[in-house]
């Protein structure tokens, strides 16, 4: 079953000269559920751009987006905001934590945006992160846990709605090697299990060996042949 379809994706931006400068360039993708796929790339070349797309954060210039059945382009700000945290899950090189908060209670915090009641989304939310091998961390803040440990929580959260896609940018970017191969089995593991569709934008051969299809992003444009043999 394919969750998320990209069609003829551009993306331009005016330069501060006036002119235009096209960061995506008709992109084409499909990804389907319990589907790994790694885009890599130069810096720059538009990787996180179309992540954004991918995941509603931000609205193409042309083509479309469909996320499980659903063109994104006919929605208002408002259900695109609403389906974007029912159905997608974001993980970034950095974690982004609320430092305030426990662990659990930042895994609970996109259900409880979403409304699900207390009993519902903290026993979700103890199973994520028992998941991601956190039951004894539940407690603990963000300053108490050590960087792959927040990581692995920030996964949780990315997974607390149940999302039918992860989006992963460098998730691994801040790690050292150790907690980073941890975290690419952990994400591989993951879109196995929960039949994720996953899309993952990392310059990590690890991470892009661990992957379904290995795309490259090159000025814009999106190869459609896997280049795995060439990057792993």
């Amino acid at each position: 079953m394919t969750v998320v379809e990209a069609k003829e994706l551009s993306k331009t931006f005016r330069g501060g000269d006036g002119g235009l400068i096209t960061v995506l360039d008709r992109v084409d993708l499909r990804v389907e559920r319990g589907e790994m796929v790694a885009v890599v790339g130069t810096s720059g070349a538009g990787k996180s751009t179309m992540l954004h797309l991918l995941g509603a954060l931000d609205r193409p210039t042309s083509g479309e987006v469909i996320l499980e059945g659903q063109p994104l382009a006919r929605m208002g700000d408002e259900a695109l905001s609403q389906l974007r945290n029912r159905k997608v899950g974001f993980v970034f090189q950095f974690h982004h934590l609320l430092r305030e908060f426990t662990a659990l209670e930042n895994v609970e915090m996109p259900m409880r945006i979403a409304g699900w009641p207390e009993g519902r989304r903290r026993e979700r939310a103890r199973d994520l992160l028992s998941r991601v091998g956190l039951e004894g961390r539940q407690h603990h803040r963000p300053g108490e846990l050590s960087g792959g440990e927040q990581q692995r929580a920030a996964v949780a959260r990315a997974l607390a709605t149940d999302p039918a896609l992860l989006l992963a940018d460098e998730p691994s970017g801040n790690l050292d090697h150790a907690n980073a191969e941890r975290l690419h089995d952990l994400v591989a593991a993951l879109a196995a299990d929960l039949e994720l569709a996953v899309v993952v934008v990392t310059h990590n051969r690890s991470l892009a060996a661990r992957a379904d299809r290995v795309l490259l992003l090159e000025d814009g444009r999106l190869a459609g042949t896997d280049v795995r043999e060439a990057v792993t």
